[in-house]
């Protein structure tokens, strides 16, 4: 406890500090000469000239003496004699020789039509970068840019491209920037859309100008996977996005609604030869100090409530290793791979669930061409690596081959607690005295999971592809194989279909409801999935079916539910946008599909009706009508009921269902720099109760527990749901930003009256950004079901991709509580104010080294 004042003094002062600046760092104007203040700060001595599209000939200082190149034809890229200074100023003579891209069109919300202000954007290279820069033209009172973290800029004004390096039309590197230069870096895939979760090392700035803003890009050829050389084409798309203007979209090349896809129609750029090919060492060794504490169940007192204990301090090295062997090839390795304790896990209600909850990865080995892995039915998790000791990867693409190899060696399934080994030790004395008693957790302690992946594809034709997938995970008396094929092909210009089908085996544990007992046995599997994809110029559908049989099994991915079949569509309908009306558009979309079992059993069915009406200051207010319905069935919860055996359910039926409708409605408006609000509200009526109780403070509401007690067999059952989600954001100045989050679940039955459970999520989140690359984040969140608190404080230094510091505290209280250690029926396990259940404080450090040769 002694902890919780400096973590309430730490957040006094943090925000003290960011309402106490009366002004803000603020980007300096572009200035035509170098003249500086006292802070470096670059200052206007002259006043810009407007740029206009109808004269890209203008002898302004804002425009260059040069025809737009051609979208009809592949540009030729010019090679530069000297490098440009990546300072944000086209001041440099070398931009003179630079390609020039202009003539955008508006192809958001209007359709390909003349943009509210023009863009240019100017390209060159040489051996070593691609260099590339935009010339913005807005009021500059309109301008909307932060301080923003890398990948955090698409609240601002924004600026960028695809880069299909391949010119394969399947995949590009997407890079966008903030009207200060701040980067948000990824991939886009076709069909699965941006990445952000990979960063690029490149240099960019940007200054805003008297009548916008221009950017400077520096890309090395290193950071890149792709092919170059004589007659070769790299895919080109280029973006602007004008918040102020309805969230405007700006587009080098035109954008044909009547046809799915994106990359397939991007513009095309040549004459990228003589690039320095070299291969390329990265060497990144991260030091981790942390000092964690802990509630224990152990005491030396017999204290029945446990006592809080230090762990002292501990250090952890990790290393990762990345070399190029060729431009397009990279071997990775890595020992000890986490960083995640820099960024926590959202909470989410686990009330009800009956299945797993997804978590995006975070750790930057995995991320690096995760891309490369993922799929439609998830065959490759990497969250399910959770603590690898060492782990490689090799990927690349050679031709039309693209393929990654995976294997790591994970050893969280074998680390168990310190209170877990203790009860180890305590069953090993009781072993002394009783050789019957068995130590279950013996043979897996410090064992380790061996895990290997492979992901093998081709392109066929100019937008078809085959793959193939196996993984593997193996450890102790858990096997699991999985192998498969999967495809993507364009039918026509608008029409793409899917397909995925895997097979599983696995030697590992089953439950058998019909026996009620766990037998150790081989289980084989089936996966498969069906996609086809039909966009127009107003109208777009899909039509989905998927499924994978009760023995399914794929440790290595992400599975939320075997014995399963899903067949459903979905169908749009958009009206044509004006953005000088006060609806711009109007939107309509249904979604219905159907749930069942192996045995043709309708598990869930829906019919899903939205409208939404886009209005000025890009708000936008929806409704939804639901109607459904959901059925359960006793094997998918325990036993099956027999003439020995009793069954999971209570009462005479071995199912239960029930049908529900709803009313959903929405409202999202960024009505200025400042604020972005949102708020959904769902009422649900028929939602089904699994009777899995809410705690200690929800205990099971049925009609079975209220008559038998809280040990009665399940009585699922229908109820009311309630469920609220507000967002308000506000950013008062450049460099802070903070939010809050309410998220409300609220389900009561109908055949008692009694509420099943009841939680409120409160998270707060606040950052400063003393600079581009120094943050300070605090972050609070609140469950009122679960009576937890979790701070994490975060302090970070990240002046490029690989290198950083990061200092940061993270605990867990319960507030007003129950005590782990003691039953909940006992009136003891109430504990008044705030009680740690663990703190974390820690220090991360990692440093890039790059050589090449």
């Amino acid at each position: 406890m002694k902890y919780v004042p400096t973590l309430c003094i730490l957040t006094v002062l943090l925000t003290l500090f960011t309402f106490a600046q009366t002004s803000t760092p603020t980007p300096a104007v572009a200035p035509n000469s170098e003249t500086e203040n006292s802070s470096g700060t670059a200052q206007s001595t002259t006043t810009a000239k407007v740029l206009t599209e109808a004269s890209p000939k203008s002898s302004s200082p804002d425009a260059f003496a040069r025809e737009y190149v051609k979208k009809d034809a592949p540009a030729a890229i010019p090679q530069f004699a000297a490098a440009p200074a990546i300072d944000g100023q086209l001041n440099d003579a070398v931009w003179q020789n630079a390609a020039v891209f202009g003539d955008f069109l508006q192809t958001q919300p209007g359709d390909n039509v003349k943009p509210s202000f023009p863009t240019e954007v100017l390209m060159g290279y040489d051996a070593k970068n691609l260099y590339i820069a935009f010339r913005i033209v807005q009021d500059r009172n309109t301008v909307r840019a932060t301080v923003a973290r890398r990948d955090n800029i698409f609240d601002d004004d924004y600026v960028g491209m695809y880069l299909d390096t391949f010119n394969d039309k399947r995949q590009a590197y997407a890079i966008f920037l903030n009207p200060l230069g701040v980067q948000a870096d990824g991939t886009f895939s076709e069909g699965r859309g941006e990445d952000y979760s990979v960063d690029l090392v490149m240099e960019s700035k940007g200054v805003l100008t008297e009548n916008g803003f221009t950017i400077e890009i520096a890309i090395p050829f290193k950071s890149l996977r792709y092919e170059a050389g004589k007659d070769k084409q790299w895919g080109l798309m280029l973006f602007r996005r004008v918040k102020s203007a309805n969230n405007e979209l700006n587009s080098w090349t035109p954008n044909d609604r009547s046809a799915s896809g994106s990359l397939n129609k991007a513009g095309h750029i040549t004459g990228l030869e003589g690039i320095e090919t070299t291969r390329q060492l990265e060497i990144n060794p991260s030091l981790t100090l942390s000092e964690s504490g802990r509630r224990t169940r152990f005491t030396f007192d017999s204290d029945p409530t446990g006592r809080f204990v230090n762990d002292g301090l501990k250090g952890e090295v990790g290393l990762t290793v990345k070399y190029s062997l060729t431009p397009t090839i990279t071997l990775d390795f890595a020992y000890n791979p986490d960083f995640a304790q820099v960024e926590a896990d959202a909470p989410v209600t686990s009330a009800n669930q009956r299945f797993p909850i997804f978590f995006s990865e975070k750790r930057p080995f995995f991320l690096e061409r995760i891309d490369i892995f993922q799929s439609p039915l998830s065959v490759v998790n990497t969250r399910a690596i959770v603590d690898p000791d060492i782990a490689a990867k090799l990927t690349g693409r050679r031709g039309k081959n693209t393929f990654g190899i995976l294997y790591a060696s994970d050893n969280a399934p074998g680390n168990f607690s310190k209170d877990e080994r203790t009860d180890l030790l305590l069953c090993k004395q009781q072993q002394l005295t009783d050789p019957t008693v068995v130590c279950g957790t013996e043979r897996f302690i410090n064992k380790n999971a061996d895990i290997g992946v492979l992901r093998f594809k081709r392109d066929v034709g100019k937008e078809n592809s085959l793959g193939f997938f196996a993984t593997s995970y193996n450890f102790v008396d858990l096997h699991n194989y999985v192998g498969g094929f999967d495809g993507r092909f364009r039918l026509d210009p608008k029409t793409v279909g899917e397909f995925q089908v895997l097979g599983t085996h696995s030697r590992r544990n089953f439950y058998d409801s019909n026996l009620d007992a766990i037998s150790y046995r081989t289980g084989n599997g089936v996966g498969y999935r069906a996609y086809l994809e039909r966009s127009s110029r107003n109208l777009y559908m899909n039509f989905l079916a998927e499924g994978r049989t009760p023995d399914y099994r794929a440790n290595v991915g992400f599975t939320p539910r075997t014995d399963t079949n899903y067949f459903g569509s979905y169908i749009q309908y958009r009206t044509e946008k004006d953005a000088k009306k006060a609806i711009i558009y109007k939107e309509f979309w249904n979604e219905t599909n159907v749930r069942t079992d192996g045995l043709g059993r309708m598990q869930y069915w829906i019919t899903n009706s939205r409208g939404t009406l886009a209005l000025q200051k890009q708000t936008f207010i929806g409704l939804n009508l639901q109607y459904g319905a959901e059925r359960v069935y006793e094997h998918e919860f325990g036993p099956v009921r027999s003439l020995t055996q009793q069954g999971a359910f209570f009462g005479p039926s071995a199912q239960r269902g029930a049908n529900f409708r709803a009313f959903q409605a929405f409202i999202e408006s960024t009505p200025n720099k400042q604020w972005y609000l949102f708020f959904f509200t769902d009422n649900t009526w028929g939602v089904m109760d699994y009777d899995f109780g809410g705690g200690p403070d929800f205990p099971r509401a049925s009609f079975a527990a209220q008559t038998l007690g809280q040990n009665a067999p399940l009585d699922p059952g229908a109820g009311y749901q309630l469920m609220i989600e507000a967002v308000a954001r506000y950013q008062p100045t450049t460099a802070f930003q903070t939010q809050l989050r309410y998220n409300k679940i609220k389900l009561t039955r109908n055949d008692t009256g009694l509420v099943a459970f009841d939680d409120n999520l409160f998270s707060s989140r606040s950052t400063y950004q003393f600079t581009r690359n120094t943050f300070a984040r605090l972050r609070l969140d609140y469950s009122t079901l679960a009576h937890r608190m979790l701070p994490q404080l975060v302090i970070g230094w990240t002046p490029s991709p690989g290198t950083a510091i990061y200092a940061g505290y993270s605990d867990n209280f319960n507030v007003n509580g129950r005590n782990p250690f003691i039953s909940f029926n006992d009136p003891l396990s109430r504990e008044q104010g705030l009680h740690s259940n663990g703190r974390t404080f820690f220090i991360k450090m990692s440093y890039l080294f790059k050589k090449s040769f």
